[in-house]
């Protein structure tokens, strides 16, 4: 650690002359953009660029994708937004979108992709010597979060204000929620003129919502007892002081009102419609998340951390994305290529993932049988699928645990990711993780070719182990597996942190990966 930040320190430009305490106060965002960008058209801010512009690159290190990741990240507040700012940059990037309901029509040397439910994707790129049979070398990720969303009926009222009921998804630290400015985004469905229907995304970028705490002087043993709030009764937002105007009845306003429309306080509809840009009306369906409001940016003293919302798993998913649309972006890196590189990025990992859109659902290899069908020129041979999953290789690239300074004994002793020290690989008897000696053997091989830093995980014996999408895909069909992630604290927080440097690193890892992997599994023979 030591050594990894006086690097950054040579490499920062002088700091000003303090003039006053002003000069320590956190830089937040500001509403003019600092430097050109074409995300920032549509952020508005870029604390994080200027501490990107600040460092000059290493010549022997590619560019950091670190500011690109920051700009994924305040777009996707939601798993519906980080898919869909992955379908833009695919589609940016030269990929083909594919229906999952039409006939596929693919070649060698094409790039693809596919979304189910706006909430998960498979992009994949065809090598150019490709033949049926050969592998697939997948990085699959999760795009959800632990957070708040909104329920069916989720207008209330208490006390005079107006509040918003919500459901807790997966397993947040609640307690971090109370004192946040919070908002809401996610999806609704719009009834247009001519009586289709319209999907579309919305995000409210100002806060709305806020969860207060109670004051000490009421809960005078709050300290000494802990804060234990009841997560049916306290964790409700209020929306806004209940007045006459604030509570108009939809059915009494609109002359075609949605039935549906008293479940949820009028004004947060009306919020909704601006932001749209249409009529409370037109307004039939919502699925909506609470969020939190602060823009992801960096931290520590010398910038070497990353403070964000939802870094488990966006960080890993837009490592993953990245590592895919760079390995073949040029002429000729399909070129030699034998097999089909691709990301999977699922939904509800946070909930098991037992849904149409999650890891359990065949969503994946579904599409890996009809890339072999589609690519087999009518002649397939025996069990071309089958053989080619016995060739295929999947990284499970969920975040890991970084050794709290604080709580380090919740380590074990020899097993203690740092954070700016590399890739985690993740190992655990009991199968809670899908690696192996040899899947974790081939994954370190492509960091040592590289040059890249690789640390490793294990539970306590005396704690319970959590797990990935990696044993659900792994055991599905028969897939060598290995989980990896990179390391955080603070995991499903509503403010996350991890190392800036582990980004770029992971990102040359999964790029090396599909770069190289083709070339390394050809030297280890174990079942002949």
């Amino acid at each position: 650690m030591a050594m990894a930040i006086s690097r950054l320190q040579l490499l920062r430009p002088p700091p000003p002359p303090a003039t006053s305490a002003a000069s320590f106060l956190p830089n937040y965002p500001s509403p003019t953009p600092l430097r050109p960008n074409l995300h920032h058209k549509r952020f508005g801010y870029s604390p994080f660029i200027r501490s990107r512009s600040s460092e000059a690159p290493r010549a022997s290190q590619s560019p950091s994708i670190v500011g690109d990741m920051l700009d994924y990240l305040n777009e996707s507040w939601t798993q519906f937004h980080a898919t869909a700012e992955a379908k833009r940059q695919l589609l940016a990037a030269g990929f083909d979108l594919l229906n999952e309901s039409d006939r596929w029509e693919l070649k060698p040397g094409g790039r693809y992709f596919f979304t189910r439910n706006m909430s998960s994707l498979v992009a994949f790129a065809v090598g150019e010597k490709y033949t049926a049979g050969n592998g697939f070398h997948v990085i699959a990720a999760h795009t959800d979060s632990p957070c708040l969303k909104l329920k069916p009926k989720s207008a209330s009222t208490k006390s005079g204000y107006l509040m918003v009921n919500v459901q807790t998804y997966g397993a947040g630290l609640w307690h971090t929620w109370f004192d946040r400015d919070l908002s809401v985004a996610g999806r609704v469905i719009l009834k247009t003129g001519d009586g289709d229907f319209m999907h579309k995304l919305v995000k409210v970028k100002r806060p709305l919502l806020r969860v207060p705490t109670l004051a000490i002087h009421l809960d005078r043993s709050v300290n000494s007892d802990g804060f234990k709030p009841n997560l049916e009764n306290h964790l409700v937002p209020l929306l806004a002081k209940k007045l006459e105007e604030a509570s108009v009845n939809l059915e009494e306003k609109n002359s075609q009102p949605w039935s549906s429309k008293s479940s949820h306080h009028s004004v947060l509809l009306q919020v909704l419609s601006e932001e749209i840009g249409c009529c409370i009306n037109e307004i039939v369906g919502i699925e909506l998340n609470v969020c939190d409001t602060q823009p992801s940016c960096l931290g520590g003293v010398n910038n070497e951390f990353i403070f964000s919302g939802r870094l488990d798993n966006l960080a890993s998913s837009y490592c993953a994305l990245r590592a895919l649309i760079d390995s073949c972006k040029l002429p000729g890196d399909l070129s030699n290529e034998q097999a089909i590189r691709m990301v999977a990025l699922f939904d509800n990992e946070e909930v098991g993932s037992d849904s149409v859109h999650g890891a359990g659902a065949p969503t994946m290899f579904q599409s890996m049988r009809r890339m072999v069908d589609c690519l087999a020129n009518k002649y397939i041979g025996e069990c071309a699928f089958e053989r080619a999953i016995r060739q295929s290789f999947l990284v499970s690239a969920d975040m890991a645990h970084g050794v709290h300074p604080n709580f380090s004994d919740k380590h074990e002793e020899h097993h203690r990711p740092e954070l700016l020290k590399g890739v985690v690989i993740k190992h655990n008897a009991n199968q809670r993780y899908a690696t192996s000696g040899v899947t974790a053997f081939l994954f370190k091989e492509v960091a040592n070719i590289h040059n890249l830093p690789i640390q490793e995980f294990v539970v306590r014996n005396d704690m319970g182990c959590g797990s990935t999408i990696g044993p659900i895909l792994a055991s599905g069909v028969g897939i060598r597996t290995v989980d990896c992630g990179i390391a955080q604290l603070s995991m499903h927080s509503v403010r996350e942190i991890c190392g800036k440097e582990d980004i770029d690193t992971a990102y040359k890892h999964f790029k090396a990966f599909y770069q190289t992997f083709s070339s390394i599994d050809k030297k280890l023979s174990v079942d002949y």
